[in-house]
């Protein structure tokens, strides 16, 4: 998405489907896959997903983060939820996809600024996942430091002209950001992954 696209509402979940933050995100188990997906403060922020329990990561509309949604996250997937739009930009927290993916309703929604009318009922268009909130970060996790580290120099995130809202971490990835985000102070090297 470009930049002045980049707004995302959320959908906010009934009370029964909220449930406590787990305390520290759990080591990846074999095959476990990893996502980050980016939202601006002032449209949905950590604190905003702490406060619901779990929201449906609805308004998506570039066809590669909607593939990436509709066709490869899975429930129990480890998600990063990053902090654009805002200085400084920073990885703030963790969630889980909680659900499967399931058509984005706000395509059908006249009126909504998520509309599509040429999405039809039948044959969806934009699709999105639910995500639990798991942690949010007593120090986020700034942009500058997770350039700094050798273990994520390859981070997708990091590439010049990366702009998708939802993008893969690979689990090397995740332990160094995780890492960062255990010991404000790390240094970076390649030992913290």
């Amino acid at each position: 998405m470009s930049a002045a696209r980049r707004p995302r509402a959320a959908s906010r979940q009934p009370a029964a489907r909220r449930a406590p933050a787990r305390a520290q995100a759990a080591a990846p188990a074999a095959g476990q896959r990893f996502w980050l997906v980016k939202s601006e403060p002032s449209e949905y922020s950590i604190a905003d997903l702490q406060r619901d329990g779990v929201t449906g990561w609805d308004g998506v509309r570039n066809w590669q983060a909607r593939n990436t949604l509709r066709d490869a996250m899975q429930p129990g997937d480890g998600v990063l939820f990053y902090r654009s739009g805002e200085e400084p930009l920073a990885v703030v927290g963790t969630c889980r996809v909680a659900g499967p993916p399931r058509p984005d309703e706000t395509q059908f929604q006249r009126g909504h600024v998520h509309f599509d009318p040429d999405s039809r009922r039948d044959d969806p268009r934009w699709w999105l996942v639910d995500l639990r909130h798991e942690r949010t970060f007593r120090t986020p996790v700034e942009r500058a430091r997770l350039a700094a580290v050798p273990a994520l120099r390859g981070m997708q995130l990091l590439a010049r002209g990366s702009r998708l809202s939802v993008q893969p971490v690979t689990p090397a990835e995740w332990q160094a950001v995780l890492a960062l985000a255990r010991d404000p102070s790390a240094r970076g090297s390649s030992s913290d992954a």
